[in-house]
């Protein structure tokens, strides 16, 4: 019988943030901890005739000033916010691009659906006026790894680069990727986490039908409510949130301020539906499970979760179900999303960008919008206001369509 491997965590160096909270991961931590009321939450006048005409965009961002006309062309918005975030990941993590060993740094970042706004672009060009109107760039542009090309190509990273694609569990997966790189000696950097950017009358339209989607079209701002008794669905946002990891042996090497470590990992399939989760949420517990084993840590160990919380009927009490199974009641658990919106396959990687925070600062944002938490709820939801507390150990958790769930377990 083999020894067990000892934990490997992955120092957590560097962290960037666009979300609709704010541009940045300083003004979206605030907003997130000490505003009251969302922003960034508006009408879209392409969805008017749908039963939900909002979402969560970002506002104060000129791409065009901070990439260039020319770099903004070969990029579609969800690219061009994960080289906005990979940016200030990277200067955050002190890295110099021009003197890194550029064959040593990987870069994976996860995204549910790509470049969907422009093949809706390009599918109303074709209809309207023929197949000559379509654009020649549309795969370079839309397809799920292009914003980890596009980062590449910004920073100058040589290493091994991959798109990840599962669903809403996308920027969690993607990182727990690049942890298992780190481990294996791959890299010794990785750039990881999620972008995305959808105002699609298509995707929207879908979601409607499905009625996964929020229709307080009265009152946007107070439309996502996770684990609220009167949630009813989620509302979308954009945004990109990309983390800076490295072996702790090359931040030690170059004296790196570690901000906090990914110390687990693990992923598990429902096998159950295309869009609804295991009743019983066996699959988000066997990916908590195996995070924890992964961590070498155990549940009673855990003082914080950033949950995925989407604020749809299903999804929220099935998941504190699960958390309450496999970490008892103790933990100050969160959803962030009724700030930043659900960006989908980013959501992973700007909630484990905002649960390093948490980490660092001993503090627990509130979850928004919760005014009567839903009885079915057994774990204790902070709300109201962000509560200071200690702990050493957090968790993040995932859930996407598919039944994909992931799950990191991060130490101070």
């Amino acid at each position: 019988m083999t020894a067990r491997q000892e934990p490997f965590s992955a120092a957590v160096t560097g962290l960037g943030l666009v979300t609709a909270a704010g541009v940045g991961a300083k003004a979206t931590w605030h907003a997130v901890t000490q505003e009251t009321v969302p922003g960034g939450v508006s009408h879209q006048e392409e969805l008017a005739d749908l039963p939900c005409d909002f979402m969560y965009t970002i506002t104060g961002l000129d791409t065009t000033e901070l990439l260039g006309v020319a770099a903004q062309r070969l990029m579609d918005r969800f690219s061009q916010l994960a080289v906005i975030a990979a940016r200030e990941a990277v200067a955050d993590a002190g890295l110099d691009p021009e003197s890194w060993d550029s064959s040593r740094v990987a870069v994976v970042i996860g995204s549910a659906h790509g470049g969907l706004p422009f093949y809706d672009e390009q599918h109303v060009a074709m209809a309207g006026r023929g197949a000559r109107r379509v654009s020649p760039k549309l795969a370079p542009l839309t397809v799920v790894n292009s914003a980890a090309s596009s980062v590449c190509m910004d920073v100058g990273a040589h290493g091994p680069s991959m798109g990840v694609a599962t669903a809403c569990s996308s920027g969690t997966v993607a990182l727990g990727t690049a942890h298992q790189l780190l481990r294996a000696g791959v890299c010794d950097i990785a750039i990881a986490g999620g972008a995305e950017s959808v105002l699609s009358r298509l995707l929207i339209a879908s979601a409607c039908q499905m009625k996964a989607v929020s229709t307080r079209r009265d009152n946007p701002a107070a439309a996502c409510r996770p684990f609220d008794a009167g949630r009813d669905g989620f509302v979308v946002g954009e945004g990109a949130g990309l983390l800076v990891l490295e072996r702790p042996e090359h931040a030690r090497a170059r004296h790196a301020p570690v901000r906090a470590h990914i110390r687990g990992y693990g992923a598990s399939s429902d096998a159950y539906a295309a869009v609804a989760p295991d009743p019983e949420g066996k699959g988000i517990e066997r990916a908590l499970r195996a995070a924890l084993t992964d961590a070498g840590v155990a549940g009673g160990d855990v003082g914080h979760v950033n949950a995925h919380g989407t604020s749809t009927v299903a999804n929220d009490h099935i998941e504190a179900a699960a958390l309450q199974r496999v970490l008892g009641d103790h933990p100050l658990v969160t959803s962030t999303k009724a700030m930043t919106g659900h960006a989908l396959g980013a959501a992973g990687g700007i909630e484990t960008v905002l649960t390093v925070l948490a980490l660092e600062q001993q503090l627990v944002p509130p979850t928004a919008n919760l005014e009567v938490v839903d009885p079915r709820i057994p774990v204790e939801v902070v709300h109201t206001e962000a509560r200071q507390a200690a702990f050493q150990c957090a968790v993040k958790t995932s859930l996407g369509f598919g039944g994909h769930n992931a799950a990191l377990v991060l130490t101070r």
